[in-house]
């Protein structure tokens, strides 16, 4: 079996605030075209890796790497092809579902200030594949019938699914979940597991995925890391580390919502 190359390096990083230590020297990798959980309880310094992956935090040491290249500034992201979604909705709730998918867009088209001013030309064609590419998003998703309503009379379930096609309107190489799950019913959650998964496999996109729900985390990931108050507990498959004696330890009963 060929050996996956590595698409997302964290090497040594720690990052404090105030003198407290949020993340203490943790180091793995994310393999290109994986599915990879980070769990661990409240203050375990979950959140607080996700925001140096983007790019919103400074470690205090260490390096990010993505495919290669050193991460640092957060404005690179998304040339790079990473994107993320956040744990509370950051939708425009009084924009349909569409334009907040198109939003969603990298759009770097090639067109002339007076071609996107009449919508000429280059302009007309970059605007028709872009809504195509979202249109195809939304339906990948299952919320196509919902691409004319407004956004914030939708279910909380439904909104939570309009930020995942939002992320992924870019077609991002990595994207970056925060606690998808938050807040949803069991029947929410199962349909947004689907999704997940029919996205990774449709689209190929590499998942940096912060869940709380074991079973979810277990069904969904290739590859798990558990932190213990910013240190690296555990980094292996979902069996091994279900079985690792310091996770059973520690943690078994306590990433229940």
């Amino acid at each position: 079996m060929t050996e996956r190359a590595a698409l997302l390096e964290i090497e040594d990083v720690s990052l404090a605030f105030d003198g407290v230590r949020a993340l203490d020297h943790v180091t793995f990798r994310v393999d290109r075209g994986e599915v990879c959980a980070i769990i661990g309880p409240n203050g375990a310094g979950k959140s607080s890796m996700v925001n140096v992956i983007s790019g919103l935090y400074k470690p205090a040491s260490g390096r990010v790497r993505f495919q290669g290249r050193e991460l640092r500034r957060a404005r690179e992201l998304s040339g790079l092809g990473i994107a993320r979604t956040f744990q509370n909705l950051a939708l425009f709730r009084g924009m349909t579902v569409l334009e907040n998918v198109e939003l969603g867009r990298d759009f770097r088209g090639r067109a002339s200030f007076f071609e996107q001013a009449f919508r000429l030309g280059r302009a007309a064609r970059e605007e028709r594949r872009s809504r195509e590419e979202a249109d195809q998003i939304l339906a990948l998703l299952g919320i196509a019938a919902h691409r004319d309503d407004i956004v914030g009379r939708l279910p909380y379930g439904l909104q939570k699914r309009v930020e995942l096609a939002r992320a992924l309107a870019p077609r991002p190489k990595l994207l970056l979940l925060d606690e998808p799950m938050a807040g949803m019913t069991f029947d929410e959650k199962r349909d947004m597991c689907r999704f997940i998964v029919e996205a990774h496999e449709t689209l190929g996109t590499t998942l940096v995925l912060i869940e709380h729900d074991l079973a979810v985390v277990m069904d969904l990931s290739d590859h798990v890391i558990v932190l213990d108050r910013g240190r690296k507990l555990a980094d292996g498959p979902p069996d091994a580390v279900r079985r690792d004696p310091e996770v059973i330890r520690a943690y078994v009963g306590s990433f229940a919502d």
